[in-house]
């Protein structure tokens, strides 16, 4: 028996309109609803997130473009033919099902399609489910890691107390031993490098900030970069660095994409991907999450061998060659990769379990269906609330500060100065090029009755002053100069 296919030839036009206007409502529904939330962070001078926004808008848009490609290219693609014994090479099922009809060009040659028209339509599948997750793992970093930095906001209030400035006092001297950092980082392990790796491992998971590793490691960066016993908020600059970084984060890049291609290829049944693929996330993630709470360590190490006396707070000093190849934002990078990679396996299991059943021969095994969501949701947790506030914390203590120090109001400010002075020089550099000849020509300008109307020199008061400052002293020497001539002019008409 067979069934024909209905087209739009046989379809009644209400109904072909009535879908259409309810897909293109959705649309312009989402569309609204991403200009309010980029006027909102446009309100409240939110740069950096509108600038995720644009990420995310514009990976919405290239994976929309690529399902229209796959979608333009269906034929063309199907009829591409390969031979039967490379088509069944690196299957992601030993024993898949074939029921699906091969293109007719293939099946004449005896030979297979390098895709099927339904495989091409499971693939869009593919790219929308991975827009949705990926856009909502991006979501729930930056909720979690504004979570984790509520804590830090009463923590940066209580440095302006006076119970903390008396406890913080630089007057007073202690011993690094008998200090809260130190007691915390300097342990029996800590001289001994195979002993700290699995102590700082495991203390991500428990207390991965705590108050006075805030306390330190904002003492040093102002010690650093301001003078000390500033004012300076620092979970305000932190909040806007962890702003920056999510802009990094939600961002795909070439080589991600990359790395997603072997992924998917490594899908195949000849690796056993099942037994090892879904760690690798959170194997990246636990072991940037070491070396964050590591330098923590090294850097309280250091200002130990350094002196055994501290003043006041314990003093660690920024540095960049704490971090791997003296590279701080290389961490960023790897977080990067690890939520877009934990995003498309999760993407990935809930395409398989919607087009091929939650018993499908990609997750045969409960096992494996556990392994899979457990990993997807503890890096997601582990990353957005423990890491990625950690990371943006940790990174303060590199050697250069970065330019989100400044408010947005601050450096609106100081963009409008800085075009005013480059004004104000091009101003003066161009007044002090006609000088010479106008000190060359000191007589015939004095006696010239038609100099004010000359169109070679414009002595307008008001531009003298306001661009020309040291200049005054110039006016000084022309006229000493001036008075000068006068005189000896005078003592040779009264001597004649």
């Amino acid at each position: 028996m067979t069934s024909s296919v209905i087209t739009l030839e046989s379809t009644p036009t209400w109904a072909v309109a009535a879908v259409v206007f309810f897909l293109i409502s959705i649309s312009i529904c989402i569309e609204h609803l991403l200009h309010l939330l980029a006027k909102y962070f446009n309100k409240n001078r939110r740069k950096y997130l509108i600038q995720a926004l644009d990420k995310i808008k514009s990976e919405l848009l290239q994976l929309g473009f690529i399902s229209l490609l796959l979608t333009v290219g269906e034929k063309p693609i199907a009829n591409i033919c390969i031979p039967k014994s490379i088509g069944e090479t690196f299957l992601p099922c030993s024993d898949p099902s074939n029921d699906s009809p091969e293109e007719a060009k293939c099946e004449e040659q005896g030979m297979v399609s390098l895709l099927s028209r339904r495989g091409m339509k499971e693939l869009q599948y593919l790219i929308f489910v991975l827009a949705f997750f990926h856009s909502l793992s991006c979501i729930l970093t930056f909720g979690l890691g504004m979570a984790k930095m509520r804590k830090w906001k009463s923590w940066e209030a209580e440095t302006r107390t006076l119970e903390y400035q008396f406890s913080n006092d630089p007057r007073r001297f202690l011993l690094i031993h008998h200090t809260t950092f130190a007691r915390r980082h300097l342990r029996f392990w800590s001289e001994h490098r195979f002993l700290r790796l699995p102590a700082c491992f495991l203390r991500q998971f428990y207390a991965s900030v705590s108050k006075v590793d805030y306390f330190t490691l904002r003492h040093g960066f102002i010690t650093a970069h301001f003078s000390e016993g500033s004012t300076f908020d620092f979970q305000k600059y932190i909040k806007r660095t962890l702003e920056k970084d999510f802009g990094v984060v939600v961002g795909i890049s070439l080589w991600v994409w990359i790395l997603s291609m072997l992924f998917i290829f490594l899908n195949a049944h000849d690796f056993y991907n099942y037994l090892w693929l879904p760690f690798i996330p959170l194997l990246m993630l636990l072991l940037v999450g070491t070396q964050l709470q590591g330098i923590i360590s090294r850097m309280c190490l250091e200002s130990q061998e350094k002196s055994q006396v501290v003043r006041g707070t314990f003093l660690v000093r920024p540095s960049d060659h704490f971090f791997w190849f003296g590279w701080p934002k290389l961490l960023l990078h790897l977080m990067h990769f690890i939520l877009f990679q934990n995003s498309f396996q999760l993407a990935f299991f809930t395409w398989t379990w919607y087009k091929f059943g939650f018993r499908s021969c990609f997750h045969r095994k409960t096992e494996d269906i556990v392994i899979r969501l457990a990993m997807g949701v503890l890096v997601q947790v582990l990353c957005g609330y423990v890491t990625l506030p950690l990371y943006a914390l940790v990174t303060q203590m590199g050697t250069s500060m970065k330019k989100v120090i400044f408010p947005e109001k601050v450096v609106e400010g100081l963009k409008r100065w800085r075009a005013n002075a480059r004004r104000n020089i091009a101003l003066k550099n161009n007044y002090t090029s006609a000088r010479p000849s106008l000190d060359n020509n000191t007589t015939s300008i004095n006696t010239s009755p038609s100099f004010g109307a000359s169109p070679s020199f414009n002595l307008n008061t008001p531009h003298c002053v306001k661009f020309d400052q040291p200049s005054s002293s110039e006016y000084l020497a022309v006229g000493v100069k001036d008075e000068g001539k006068a005189n000896s002019t005078n003592r040779e008409t009264k001597g004649s």
